[in-house]
């Protein structure tokens, strides 16, 4: 059996093979580490997302958006059942935070714009100043009362209204 002193004295004697053996084990710690969670971080931790989780949060917001348009539009007189199909024309957008630079001589203007870049190491990100909704540009409303030009005259103004869109891009007519 070899005990631990003579271990040390052998790779005393060998320094070229313990250099080996250690860089060894320290991949294999490497090795290791990636099979354990927790590891990676998310990139949405740093305020980002992918662009499939762009597209949940944009559907997320229409369908957020729809819900409350259709709650406050059963409440218009003669609407009866109401169902709202909105349709967006951007989707989220992320607005990043700048500082910018400018000089200027004689006959020369010059600007610089850099984004603001927070973090460090393998953890920077730029800094987001602001999430921009997606565009509502149109909505199609069916309602029970929409036959009636008068009810049909209040949806189309409470939803413009509401939407913040114009009248031109909306539609509404009898629920079947």
């Amino acid at each position: 059996m070899v005990s631990a002193k003579n271990c040390f004295e052998m790779l005393k004697r060998n320094r070229t093979a313990a250099i080996v053996i250690l860089g060894c084990v320290g991949l294999l710690l490497i090795l290791l580490s990636s099979f354990f969670p927790g590891g990676e971080k998310e990139t949405e931790a740093a305020g980002l997302s992918d662009a499939a989780g762009q597209l949940d949060l944009g559907d997320q917001y229409r369908r957020q958006t729809e819900k409350r348009l259709e709650e406050l539009l059963e409440r218009v007189e003669g609407a009866g059942n109401v169902e709202v199909c909105i349709t967006v024309g951007t989707g989220q957008r992320y607005v990043y935070a700048a500082e910018g630079k400018v000089s200027s001589s004689d006959n020369k203007h010059e600007e610089e714009e850099k984004y603001v870049i927070v973090g460090g190491g393998s953890d920077r990100a730029p800094l987001i100043e602001r999430v921009e909704t997606p565009e509502i540009i149109g909505a199609v409303i069916l309602c029970q009362g929409g036959g009636d030009p008068a009810v049909a005259e209040r949806m189309y103004k409470a939803a413009a209204a509401a939407l913040g869109i114009p009248t031109m891009n909306i539609f509404v007519t009898t629920m079947s």
